[in-house]
């Protein structure tokens, strides 16, 4: 955690709070005068060890180790209690699956991983290899959406124990009948939804919706671009709450103005196009949505 305190209300600030290996950052920073600030997050090291190296390079970066769930805390401790705009870039990053040594990948051999921070709390490993079938089952139904969850963690409960991606790529594969859906390798929703429990990432979504939103200085903006249904459906829902103007009890008169909404829809669903897709195919499932608080 870096020790300088900023002053928020005198100086700009905007928050990556999901900095990966730096591309959004590194976007921001061409765009932002040279007296704002940018605090950027993430709680992987490798990702950290990217930021602090920006930050040498840049003195208008500030790096901050953590959760995005816990960002209010880490922009409290640096003195800053609101800010212009938060981004959020949900999922893994490119390098985290590129990588075969984080496990996220189920095309490359590597550790069964799939911690975002490998400092903290068990391993893909350490739940598959102690959890009961109907949890693992629970899990791949629930944040895979897997017609086939409950083959698939028989299989991985009678091929125990498991310590590597592709040993666990093979046994999801061979749980299943062939595959009709051309090109997608049928560990994708496992891996997934597996990936998504072990680091809490609904939860996560769910206190770093709120921790943004109340950062954000009336005009503040929040924009949060998500790959998963069950993500964006979070966000959707969440965004229209926001924007919507509170409800009150029925046969009550109220002005339309008495009780103003505190956000307006800015933009979204947003999506790649073809031309996107080409460049980063990875890109062909990322939906963007941005808010805007009004007070």
């Amino acid at each position: 955690m870096p020790a300088q305190m900023l002053d928020s209300d005198q100086q700009p600030t905007f928050v990556d709070a999901t900095f990966g290996r730096g591309g959004h950052a590194r976007a921001l920073l061409e765009v932002l005068d040279t007296h704002a600030r940018l605090i950027v997050i993430d709680r992987d090291p490798d990702a950290i060890a990217e930021a602090r190296a920006l930050a040498s390079a840049d003195d208008r970066v500030l790096v901050c180790h953590g959760a995005f769930s816990d960002m209010s805390s880490l922009l409290q401790a640096v003195g800053v209690v609101q800010v212009c705009a938060v981004l959020l870039d949900l999922g893994v990053s490119s390098p985290q699956l590129d990588e075969s040594g984080r496990g996220f990948s189920f095309q490359k051999d590597g550790p069964l991983d799939m911690r975002m921070d490998p400092t903290c709390g068990p391993s893909a490993a350490d739940w598959l290899n102690g959890a009961e079938a109907d949890e693992i089952a629970r899990v791949l139904k629930t944040l895979g959406e897997e017609r086939f969850s409950r083959r698939i963690a028989r299989a991985i409960v009678a091929a125990r124990p498991l310590q590597t991606t592709l040993q666990l790529a093979d046994v999801i594969a061979a749980a299943q009948p062939p595959s009709r859906e051309r090109g997608k390798h049928p560990a994708t929703r496992s891996f997934q939804a597996i990936r998504m429990h072990i680091n809490n990432e609904l939860g996560e979504l769910k206190a770093g919706l709120q921790a943004a939103f109340e950062l954000l200085r009336p005009g503040g903006r929040l924009a949060i671009i998500s790959f998963h249904s069950l993500e964006d459906r979070m966000v959707k829902q969440s965004f229209r709450a926001l924007s919507s103007p509170p409800q009150a009890p029925r046969h009550i008169p109220l002005r339309a103005d008495a009780h103003p909404p505190q956000a307006r829809l800015v933009a979204g669903p947003v999506r790649a196009g073809d031309r996107e897709i080409s460049v980063n195919p990875r890109a062909r499932s990322a939906t963007l949505r941005v808010l805007e608080r009004l007070a």
